[in-house]
């Protein structure tokens, strides 16, 4: 076990749209020890707003008091960013996606095993209490055998122009998915559209089949009228809906215990009134560093790590029919 005092210190390396965000987590958990960024006005205000030191990224890698780094720069450069880190003896959170190719992804991995360092991935809604709650409900059997399952991540804007909408907004589903079936998937298919930006699809479906006959899809748009985001999980005696979207708590996880009678040779849906389940009201982004800093201690290993967050790059590269064959 690490011997550090807790919370250990961490250094985020990236403070646009979402690195802020991230600093101003680790900052309330007392962590933040520095802040890096190629503009050096934007590493001096969010170092001010969040008291710590905006100092270079070799000076974060040479200093022997910071633990780890929290990586949200843009995903070519996360292998480069998480090899110079390993062997600086750092810790390693890196935003989703973890690289953009399967060799970046394993060689970060190997990295990472070879120092001896945590490898955690921002695939941030396996830290979403209520799915959480939908896990554990799932594995008690709640609703028998898992027969398919989907996620919707839909809304208008922001468009990007940099990567997408499959790398952009379905790492997170493919790695709720993957989850929920325990398994790689057997055959992966996808396609997308590109109305926008010419070769940049605004729209995106995968599909995928795992053993037994098991199916799961992901549907992700930036060019969609409005916001959803919903996961819905059928299985054998019941089905669970994890809507993010929806903007009361109590409507975000519900348990249908929906069936199936025969009735001669017809079969008939029973329906039920959804079940309303409770979950704790934790902040799924601060509940996602405090993980991190659980792993740079020692206290655990990371729930999104390295092998997790390769299998989503692996399944996003078979979408897009650039990896034709499992690899291990």
């Amino acid at each position: 076990m690490t011997n550090i005092s807790f919370p250990p210190r961490v250094a985020q390396i990236g403070v646009g749209h979402w690195g802020r965000n991230l600093a101003r987590n680790f900052a309330q958990l007392g962590a933040l020890a520095a802040v890096v960024d190629p503009s050096p006005e934007t590493a001096r205000r969010e170092a001010e707003a969040n008291r710590a030191a905006a100092r270079s990224l070799e000076e974060v890698l040479r200093d022997p008091s910071i633990h780890g780094v929290a990586i949200a720069a843009p995903a070519e450069l996360h292998a480069e960013l998480a090899m110079k880190a390993f062997a600086a003896g750092k810790h390693v959170f890196v935003e989703k996606p973890l690289a953009l190719t399967l060799d970046d992804s394993r060689a970060m991995c190997d990295a990472a095993a070879r120092a001896g360092k945590a490898l955690m991935v921002g695939h941030l809604l396996q830290y979403h209490p209520a799915f959480i709650r939908l896990m554990e409900l799932v594995r008690e059997g709640a609703i028998g055998g898992v027969r398919y399952a989907y996620s919707n991540r839909l809304s208008l804007g922001k468009l990007r122009i940099e990567e997408n909408a499959l790398w952009s907004f379905a790492p997170h589903d493919l790695s709720m998915l993957l989850t929920i079936m325990g398994d790689r998937p057997e055959k992966v298919s996808g396609g997308g559209s590109s109305w926008i930006t010419p070769g940049l699809e605004d729209e995106f479906r995968v599909d995928m089949t795992f053993s037994g006959g098991r199916r799961a899809h992901v549907f992700a748009a930036w060019l969609h009228p409005f916001k959803e985001h919903r996961l819905v999980v059928v299985g054998e005696a019941g089905m669970l809906v994890f809507e993010d979207s929806a903007p009361n708590t109590e409507d975000k996880l519900k348990l249908y215990r929906h069936s199936v009678v025969w009735k001669g040779k017809v079969p008939e849906a029973v329906k039920s009134e959804p079940e309303t389940i409770a979950f704790p009201a934790d902040e799924p982004l601060k509940q996602e560093c405090r993980h991190f800093l659980d792993c740079c201690a020692g206290r655990t290993k990371p729930r999104t790590d390295g092998q997790e967050a390769m299998r989503v790059v692996e399944t996003l590269l078979r979408a897009e029919g650039r990896l034709e064959v499992i690899k291990t």
